[in-house]
């Protein structure tokens, strides 16, 4: 009797643990990749932020948004395309957008996929100086 309830016992239980081992380390190690990815959007989306402040405090496109892009470069190790609605002097109360572009590839397992995606960031505001 005793040796039928051990020979009863198949491993099935074995098997169901091995998959859902498998399945959460799938899950864990997409998660390693796409969560960078999440952050770097953040990371754009203030970049484009902090530059249209910028251009709304100093009523312009140029020195001062070139400086403050270096620096916001810097500080995140972000390198993204900046694009400007306008240049040179904005008047007070125009509105300009300025749009930043970055190209991020979330491939899977060790370059066994690759997925270049292009993360953008757009920002509006409007110029806060009077230009006489």
């Amino acid at each position: 009797m005793h040796i039928r309830v051990i020979r009863s016992k198949r491993g099935e239980g074995y098997i169901d643990v091995v998959v859902l081992v498998l399945c959460t380390l799938l899950v864990i190690a997409l998660a390693v990749k796409v969560l960078p990815v999440y952050i770097a959007k953040h990371q754009l989306d203030t970049f484009a932020a902090e530059l249209c402040r910028e251009a709304e405090i100093a009523g312009r496109v140029g020195s001062e948004t070139s400086l403050r892009a270096q620096v916001l470069r810097e500080k995140t190790g972000l390198n993204p395309v900046v694009t400007w609605s306008k240049t040179g002097q904005i008047q007070l109360n125009q509105e300009f957008t300025v749009s930043v572009a970055l190209q991020r590839d979330i491939g899977l397992f060790g370059g066994f996929g690759s997925f270049p995606i292009t993360l953008k960031a757009q920002a509006s505001g409007k110029s806060e100086v009077y230009w006489k």
